[in-house]
């Protein structure tokens, strides 16, 4: 008997595999709610981990100074002023800024309290300050200013305006700006930019109040150098990407964060690879006969393998797509309806769940191909 061709054998296959819709429609479910499991939770890990960064990625700066135990921005540790005086002293630095930043409480006009982080920007350059929507930046050299930052957490001062008053530690503050920041905070709670020397009198500090130091190299061959410089006086100097990374390892791995998120994806790996194998599994018994009577009329092992893979893969690449869609449609609406939602899809996200999908497919073809090359048709005429 002659061989099929491969677009017939490829044909067959697919008529094959979308003749039964309840048994396709299975196989796509199974591997979608894989893929979508998996997407919606390192988006939301991806999301955490981009918030938790949030001033570092809104303030821009180039080189970060601290201190070495700091493994993340909302643990600061203040350094003393000839940190400062230290680094403007090394070559390659255009100029270096001090920044502030903590946490204080702040009693809103009916007499609440909410939490706010608190940025003090370099007096005199005010350097790492967020774009304005409303107001004049220079109006934050006035009495008792500040800018506060519209984003999810704006809400909770009350949706102030210009003008609109409230107290911090007892002293007056008033908003002369309202702002705009690439990345909202993680930690939900609204964040208030005034001037250094303002932050440092508002706010109780310990004896130094530098949390970070922010630099400015001559060019990008210089930053090494000065890297080596701060080591020596015993602190240590990020880029800001290496400063963000450094963020993330400590939410992956030195809290629960990233162990939990881990544990999901597994198990949503686990469910989607148990439903669409046993639902492959069962599809191949079904059309066990085909594919006997196939290799009676001259169809080789591997043209049947080629069969099964091509089912695989159509059906995993499918129900890829249609998971990512699903949960992209999600994510939107929760957008739209929840401001603090914080999951966002990147393409490692994206790679993880296809390579994890070609996992699937690849373990279900196997599974079926063992059934269909020991096939003989003498035993399928027989029955």
């Amino acid at each position: 008997m002659s061989r099929v061709a491969v677009p017939g054998i490829l044909k067959i296959a697919f008529k094959l595999l979308v003749n039964d819709r309840g048994k396709f429609a299975a196989l796509l479910v199974g591997i979608l709610f894989a893929v979508f499991l998996m997407i919606m939770m390192t988006s939301m890990f991806a999301g955490i981990l981009k918030r938790s960064s949030a001033t570092v990625l809104n303030v821009g700066a180039r080189v970060w100074i601290m201190d070495p135990a700091v493994n993340n921005v909302a643990s600061s540790i203040p350094m003393p002023d000839y940190v400062l005086d230290a680094a403007r002293s090394i070559p390659g630095v255009k100029y270096a800024v001090p920044l502030y930043s903590s946490v204080a409480l702040v009693k809103l006009h009916g007499g609440t309290y909410q939490a706010a982080t608190v940025i003090g920007l370099d007096d005199a350059s005010l350097y790492g300050r967020p774009e304005l929507l409303q107001g004049n930046i220079q109006d934050i050299y006035g009495e008792n200013a500040f800018l506060v930052v519209k984003d999810a957490e704006f809400s909770k001062l009350g949706n102030p305006g210009l003008g609109s008053e409230f107290e911090i530690n007892d002293h007056r503050g008033k908003i002369v700006g309202i702002a705009h920041v690439a990345t909202s905070g993680l930690f939900g709670i609204p964040t208030l930019y005034t001037t250094y020397s303002r932050a440092v009198s508002y706010i109780p500090s310990m004896r130094f109040t530098a949390a970070f130091i922010l630099v400015e190299p001559k060019s990008a061959a210089d930053i090494p150098r000065i890297q080596q410089a701060v080591a020596r006086l015993g602190y240590q100097a990020l880029t800001e990407a290496q400063f963000v990374q450094k963020v993330s390892d400590f939410y992956i791995y030195q809290t629960g964060l990233g162990t939990n998120v881990l544990l999901m994806t597994i198990i949503s790996f686990a469910v989607g690879l148990s439903i669409s194998a046993q639902t492959f599994y069962t599809f191949i018994l079904e059309n066990l006969e085909k594919f006997g009577a196939l290799k009676a009329i001259g169809a080789k092992g591997r043209e049947l393998i080629l069969m099964i893979l091509f089912q695989a893969t159509f059906t995993a690449l499918t129900a890829y797509g249609l998971g990512v869609g699903l949960a992209t449609l999600l994510m939107t609406v929760a957008r739209l309806r929840l401001p603090d939602y914080a999951a966002e899809i990147t393409y490692l996200n994206l790679a993880l769940a296809f390579v994890m999908v070609l996992i699937i497919a690849a373990i279900s073809s196997l599974i079926g191909i063992r059934k269909v090359i020991r096939i003989e048709p003498f035993d399928i005429f027989r029955g």
